[in-house]
């Protein structure tokens, strides 16, 4: 009986299994309750709590125990391959018409990516190698699978630094506090929003978009994979991805595949991701003071990024007149948080005005968000892989 109790969860578990137990039951809580992303909260939290259930070393049970079925699943995780799945399945989902139709929009998109170098230049202040700091700096733009693919490059624990140290592997820390801040885009971004634009520059009006033609829907994901990946080369998978599934969905002639990338592909590796990522959360390797400073690191980004496309927003509108303007409150949907921020955008205009429709203005650099983050970590990866 001794022998028995030895080997279960009870005789193995430390409060530290306890207190990522319950941030998993949290994250469940929070997807069923409010409808926080429950697509990645609720895989995520029961990942976290299956992470964390109590088990004896050597018997290839845990995710980081070679030869466990978990390990075998977070090979996806580590090497980047889930990632470019998720934008295959975005890219096919995602309307660019809005962007092409008002190009000016995309410039909302780059800025909210100074929450990406702020948060950088921060990791930095803290003491993060060049790597480490690149990895963390990406939560700043608010994308989960750019997130986890500039991680698994940069802060993998497996690259040697030039003084011979090896890098930390900082992927499930990133992950999670890049998916939690995505969730909580309905949380975090309206008090900044109220904050920043005035209850006047909340009512202005945009002029409905122009009517994009089907040959431009079509042209778009060619030149625009042409263009970004000739200035990120290392971006490619990601990029490459986008606006492959884009063309899929434009193209008119592989509905079936552009179906598939959008529902069942995109989903299957919604689950793999949002579990294995949990799962990462093991608590000996999870809950340690860098893990405290990522999350911190996180939320500033996030502000900062939110920040920065609003007051971009403000910035342009002093070049535009009459019904050109842009409503500042579109800039916060910079981020790359699809769709989420846009409609959290689209929420807040019409508290001000009933009758004030953002959402399809706020997609362009929802979308174009997106793309700039994936750029962003293309830049990083390229000077400090």
């Amino acid at each position: 009986m001794e022998q028995f109790y030895n080997y279960t969860g009870f005789a193995n578990a430390t409060w530290g299994h306890i207190i990522m137990i319950l941030i998993g039951i949290v994250f469940i809580y929070l997807g069923i309750k409010f409808d926080y992303e429950p697509l990645l909260l609720i895989p995520i939290g029961i990942g976290v709590i299956i992470g964390n259930i109590p088990f004896v070393a050597g018997n290839q049970t845990g995710i980081y125990e070679t030869g466990s079925v978990l390990n075998y699943l977070y090979f996806g995780v580590v090497k980047g391959v889930y990632p470019p799945l998720i934008f295959l399945g975005i890219g096919a989902m995602t309307d660019f018409s809005s962007l092409i139709a008002n190009p000016k929009l995309m410039l909302l998109g780059a800025a909210a990516q100074i929450g990406v170098f702020g948060t950088f230049l921060g990791a930095l202040y803290l003491g993060f190698s060049l790597p480490e700091a690149g990895a963390i700096g990406i939560i700043g733009g608010a994308d989960g699978p750019t997130a986890i693919f500039l991680s698994s490059k940069l802060a993998n624990g497996i690259n040697i630094l030039p003084d011979g140290t090896t890098v930390k592997n900082l992927i499930g820390p990133i992950a999670i506090a890049a998916y939690s801040y995505m969730a909580l885009v309905p949380v975090i971004q309206p008090p900044i929003m109220r904050l920043l634009v005035n209850k006047e520059d909340r009512k202005i009006r945009m002029k409905p978009p122009r009517a994009v033609t089907q040959k431009e829907k079509m042209i778009f994901p060619v030149v625009a994979l042409l263009l970004t990946t000739f200035i990120s080369p290392s971006a490619l998978p990601l990029l490459g991805m986008l606006f492959f599934g884009n063309l899929l969905k434009e193209s008119g002639r592989t509905e079936r595949l552009a179906d598939t990338a959008r529902t069942k592909l995109i989903d299957i590796v919604t689950i793999l991701l949002g579990v294995t990522v949990g799962a990462s959360t093991q608590a000996d390797i999870f809950i340690t003071k860098d893990s405290m400073m990522i999350f911190a690191l996180g939320a500033i980004s996030f502000v900062i990024a939110t920040m920065g496309g609003l007051l971009f927003a403000k910035f342009m509108n002093l070049f535009l007149k009459g019904d050109n303007k842009i409503n500042p409150l579109i800039g916060a949907s910079g981020v790359s948080a699809v769709p989420d921020s846009a409609r959290v955008v689209h929420a807040e205009a019409l508290k001000s005005d009933p009758h004030n429709y953002l959402l399809m203005h706020a997609m362009a650099p929802n979308v174009s968000g997106v793309i700039g983050s994936a750029i962003a970590a293309g830049i990083l990866l390229s000077f400090l892989a």
